[in-house]
């Protein structure tokens, strides 16, 4: 967390020069949090004996850590390094979110064969990762839109990569996401088969998943039939993953299954 605070207030500073050089600062200040937060991630698990995505905390921690991975993999590139200054305020709120008083509770026992759990809320939460880049983008897509139409000077100056190639990784992200979203779901048949006593289809959960997956659809469905201007599916992906992390927690708390 400290890393990854120390990353925001440097983000600070690049969006204040507009981007003009190839730095690698932040990037590497963001992987030595990722390393951090990997060896955390990894002691918690083998002290547990299982993957640590059971509670809010490890599910929210893991979503942080998903973007982190995407994000180390594509900033790799030189033109979307500073996707890192757009994504530093998201990782470090999440990782804040992940911290609150009382959303790590002891985990009780699973019904569930752990396999088929593992793999489902794996899916799930890679998914998150996705939609969290795909918003990540969509901001640094508005803000070389910014530019473009109020301060073009600055646009010309900046090394961000043009908004044609920021609109792509968009869908990309977003199309990755929406696979891992119904890779997981896929999953929860044979999930239901373990406990014919649970009652998935007026689970809170359970609604709230097909909400998500329906709007990330309509989103996808919408770009292709219909190409709605970039700076819209911008807007439409940070929306989309707002939504998620506004309501993540309260309808996980509701939810009988995820929090017996």
């Amino acid at each position: 967390m400290l890393c990854y605070g120390v990353s925001v207030v440097y983000s600070v500073l690049l969006w204040r020069k507009g981007f003009r050089r190839d730095d690698w600062v932040n990037y590497g200040v963001i992987a030595l949090g990722f390393i951090l937060h990997t060896i955390a991630l990894a002691t918690r698990g083998f002290s547990l004996a299982r993957c640590p995505i059971h509670n809010l905390h490890e599910a929210i921690a893991f979503i942080g850590w998903t973007i982190v991975a995407a994000y180390l993999v594509i900033g790799v590139s030189a033109r979307f390094r500073f996707l890192g200054a757009f994504a530093a305020p998201v990782i470090f709120a999440i990782g804040v979110l992940a911290l609150m008083p009382g959303l790590d509770p002891p985990t009780e026992e699973q019904v569930f064969d752990i396999k088929w759990v593992s793999l489902h809320v794996a899916f799930i939460l890679l998914a998150y990762g996705a939609f969290g880049l795909s918003a990540v983008a969509g901001l640094m897509y508005l803000s070389v839109d910014h530019d473009l139409r109020i301060n073009k000077m600055r646009a010309l100056r900046s090394l961000m990569p043009p908004v044609q190639r920021l609109e792509k990784t968009v869908v990309r992200m977003m199309i990755a996401g929406f696979g891992f979203w119904t890779a997981g779901l896929a999953v929860v048949p044979a999930l239901a088969r373990q406990d014919p006593t649970l009652d998935l289809a007026s689970d809170p959960k359970t609604i709230w998943t097909g909400i998500v997956w329906l709007g990330y659809l309509a989103m996808l469905i919408i770009h292709w039939r219909f190409t709605p201007g970039g700076r819209r599916f911008a807007v439409s992906a940070i929306a989309g993953f707002a939504f998620i992390m506004l309501t993540f927690w309260g309808v996980n708390l509701l939810s009988s299954v995820h929090n017996p």
